[in-house]
C-alpha cells in the first residue's frame, strides 16, 4: 500500500518530467525571490561550515522569516562522499534528508572524482523533490590545482604576487570541472537540483580589486587568508556568505548591514559594500547560480 509521502514523492516527479519533456523548468533562472524562509543543512570542510551561522545571521538582517539551520556535517579537509559515508546510525544529514526536512543542502566539494554529490542529491531528491543542492566553488588551497595536496603539501607560495590573470588560469580548469560535473548531473535529474555557489569567482575578483588598490582597508591579498592552505579572514568568510545568501535566497545582498568583525575597522562599511557587491555580480553572472542576469 501506497503511503501518502510516496504518493506526494511520485507525484512531484512526475510533474518535474512533464514539465522538464515541455522544456519548461520546474525551478532555476526563472525563479524569483524567495520570501520564506528555508530549512538549509550544510555539509563540508573548513572553507565551507563558517557559513551557516552567517548565512542564519543574514536571512535574520533581510527580514526572512523562519530560516532554520536543518544541521551541520563538518569534516576537516573532506571530500563530500564522506559526508555520505558516516555510519547510519550516526549520520544526521542522511537522516534530515529521508525525514524531508531540508529545502536546501549546501556542499563544498573540494575535487573530483567525488560520489557523494549525486548519492546526497538523489537521496534528497527521493523525499523531497523539490531540493535544492549548491556546490560552492572555492579559491584552490595553497593558489594551485593538485588535487595530491594533502599527500605532500605545495610548495609555499606568495599569493601577493599573483597578477590577475594568472589567478584565472589557475583556476579556470577546476571551476570548469565543477561546472561540468553539474551540468552532468542535472542531465540525469531533468532539472536544475543543482546550483552553483561562485565564492572562488567572487574570491578572485576581490583579489583584483586588491591589486588595483580599490579594496577598503585591504592592503595585500594576504590579507584574506590566515595560512598559506588559504583558510578565510573575515572579508572572505562575509564574501562566502554574500554569494550563499544571494544563491539561497535569490535576491541580493546590497544594503544589509555591516557585520561587527568589518564594521570595527577603519574602512569596514566601504569595504562590506564591496563584498555585497562582487558577491551579486559573481552571483548573477554564473550561468549555474539559478540567478537570472539582471
Amino acid at each position: 500500500m501506497k503511503t501518502t509521502r510516496h504518493i506526494r514523492i511520485q507525484t512531484g516527479l512526475l510533474a518535474a518530467f512533464m514539465l522538464t519533456s515541455m522544456g519548461c523548468p520546474t525551478l532555476g533562472a526563472e525563479a524569483g525571490p524567495a520570501d520564506k524562509g528555508l530549512s538549509v543543512f550544510s555539509a563540508g570542510h573548513s572553507f565551507h561550515m563558517f557559513m551557516p551561522k552567517m548565512l542564519a545571521d543574514l536571512a535574520r538582517a533581510a527580514k526572512v522569516s523562519g530560516h532554520q539551520q536543518a544541521g551541520v556535517s563538518s569534516i576537516g579537509g573532506s571530500y563530500v562522499h564522506q559526508h555520505w559515508d558516516v555510519a547510519d546510525e550516526k549520520n544526521t544529514l542522511k537522516k534530515a534528508l529521508r525525514d524531508g526536512r531540508v529545502d536546501v543542502l549546501t556542499l563544498s566539494p573540494i575535487y573530483l572524482p567525488d560520489d557523494g554529490i549525486e548519492n546526497l542529491a538523489r537521496l534528497g531528491l527521493e523525499h523531497r523533490p523539490d531540493i535544492r543542492v549548491t556546490i560552492q566553488e572555492f579559491w584552490l588551497p595553497y593558489d594551485v590545482l593538485d588535487l595530491n595536496y594533502k599527500k605532500q603539501r605545495p610548495a609555499p607560495v606568495d599569493r601577493n604576487s599573483r597578477t590577475a590573470a594568472e589567478m584565472r588560469a589557475i583556476h579556470e580548469p577546476y571551476f570548469r570541472s565543477m561546472d561540468d560535473h553539474v551540468r552532468a548531473l542535472n542531465q540525469k535529474f531533468g532539472r536544475q537540483v543543482l546550483l552553483v555557489v561562485p565564492a572562488g569567482q567572487a574570491a578572485l575578483a576581490l583579489r583584483t580589486r586588491i591589486i588595483e588598490g580599490r579594496a577598503p582597508g585591504l592592503k595585500q591579498q594576504d590579507d584574506l587568508f590566515t595560512d598559506a592552505i588559504g583558510h578565510a579572514t573575515p572579508p572572505l568568510q562575509w564574501l562566502t556568505a554574500y554569494c550563499h545568501f544571494a544563491v539561497i535566497y535569490r535576491r541580493p545582498p546590497a544594503g544589509l548591514p555591516c557585520p561587527p568583525a568589518l564594521a570595527r575597522e577603519a574602512h569596514g562599511e566601504a569595504l562590506n559594500r564591496l563584498l555585497q557587491e562582487l558577491a551579486w555580480e559573481a552571483v548573477k553572472s554564473h550561468p549555474l547560480s539559478g540567478i537570472q542576469a539582471r
